[in-house]
């Protein structure tokens, strides 16, 4: 895989995804042990992980937090539908939905719906009240439709490489 960047050609060999799927799995590691895993010593492991970061293959490193201990347990996915569709009022929904600390992630999609929305509460009452007083009150809301999750199967933030 090649990556264009400021008049450079940067390409990925074995090693590099090597790199990339061991740090999407464990991004805390050290560069000596990560350069334990591909069998490289501490410099040229530093090196590519830094060209990877630069070229923006390695966006950020993060600590997924267990939303049970932290009493967001309930999942909810969204579906909204806006009564308008220009580019102002998207825009703004957009806006909207970056303030809400419950909305972990948002995508806007085709289909019957505009936008599909992960969501993370205590639980119904506060999902109630979220929908009432916080998503209620953006507009140009059409609808929403809520699905509740009953159990996680997989959840992974790994790219498949």
């Amino acid at each position: 895989m090649s990556l264009t960047e400021n008049n450079s050609t940067l390409t990925l060999d074995e090693i590099d995804f090597r790199i990339l799927k061991i740090l999407q799995n464990r991004s805390n590691l050290t560069t000596k042990q990560l350069a334990a895993k591909v069998n490289l010593s501490n410099t040229p492991v530093f090196e590519r992980v830094k060209k990877l970061e630069k070229a923006g293959f390695i966006k950020n490193y993060i600590a997924v937090l267990d939303a049970e201990k932290l009493n967001k347990g309930l999942m909810v996915f969204c579906n909204v539908t806006l009564k308008e569709h220009t580019r102002e009022i998207g825009n703004q929904f957009v806006k909207d939905i970056l303030s809400l600390d419950e909305v972990v992630e948002c995508f806007n999609i085709s289909g019957d719906y505009d936008f599909f929305l992960k969501i993370l509460v205590t639980d119904m009452k506060e999902y109630q009240n979220f929908v009432l007083d916080r998503l209620g009150s953006i507009k140009n809301i059409g609808s929403a439709h809520s699905t509740f999750v009953m159990g996680e199967i997989k959840n992974t933030y790994s790219i498949p490489i």
